[in-house]
């Protein structure tokens, strides 16, 4: 055997393992592709029944409070309407966004370029940092709910300060929350305490997974080029 058939062995060669890598390399992005719509998926079921418990906790909501406000206002207890009107209207703005993660979710399509639904995803991500700040500015209206006149007329100075501290205390909660509940903080252990469920994981490794496939592509276009 020449030298010239060597090198048309070795080249037939390197052509047939180029090949059988690039074929690897597209049944790898295919299985990483399945498994990011399987995750995105799976969020389907828990943002449908939170979205319908919703619907009806608001529903409810606002029809006994529209009911009371118009027929029997001057009698009720005012911090009772007060703090269940804030809940009511804090749960209808985060069910709009849950109505706009469901449409996003529906959306998403595996033979999308990768950056298409990368962009997808990371809607996905402010949306439920943004719907689980604002549900937790719920925390103070759930211990004034129960306030009354007679608190005001009949309660000494110590009962007050239990009372207040516990209101004060989940305010400073719900305020802190708000402003630190964000991306950047998704190692600390607080927060993996509330983003630990069928909500968040599933998007997580959905994003890990679109970031390995983004690198990989990356880093397989020299040799692309290099080939031609």
């Amino acid at each position: 055997m020449n030298e010239l058939e060597l090198k048309k062995l070795w080249q037939t060669a390197n052509e047939k393992l180029e090949k059988t890598l690039a074929d690897n390399r597209i049944n790898s992005n295919e299985i990483s592709q399945l498994k990011v719509y399987h995750f995105i998926s799976s969020m389907k079921p828990i943002k449908l029944f939170t979205l319908l418990a919703g619907i009806i906790w608001v529903g409810l909501g606002t029809i006994i409070l529209s009911h009371t406000y118009l027929y029997a206002f001057s009698e009720m207890n005012k911090f009772f309407f007060f703090s269940a009107s804030v809940q009511v209207i804090l749960t209808a703005i985060a069910l709009f966004i849950y109505v706009y993660q469901l449409i996003t979710i529906y959306q998403v399509d595996i033979s999308e370029p990768v950056l298409k639904t990368q962009i997808k995803l990371s809607n996905l991500k402010i949306s439920t940092l943004w719907v689980t700040r604002i549900l937790f500015l719920q925390l103070p209206v759930w211990t004034t709910f129960w306030w009354n006149e007679v608190m005001f007329q009949e309660w000494n100075a110590f009962q007050w300060l239990i009372t207040g501290s516990v209101t004060l205390a989940f305010l400073f909660v719900a305020i802190w929350l708000f402003f630190n509940i964000k991306f950047e903080n998704r190692d600390k252990k607080w927060f993996k305490l509330i983003f630990n469920g069928k909500e968040w994981t599933p998007l997580i490794k959905s994003m890990e997974l679109l970031e390995q496939l983004d690198e990989y592509s990356v880093d397989i276009r020299p040799e692309t080029n290099a080939s031609t």
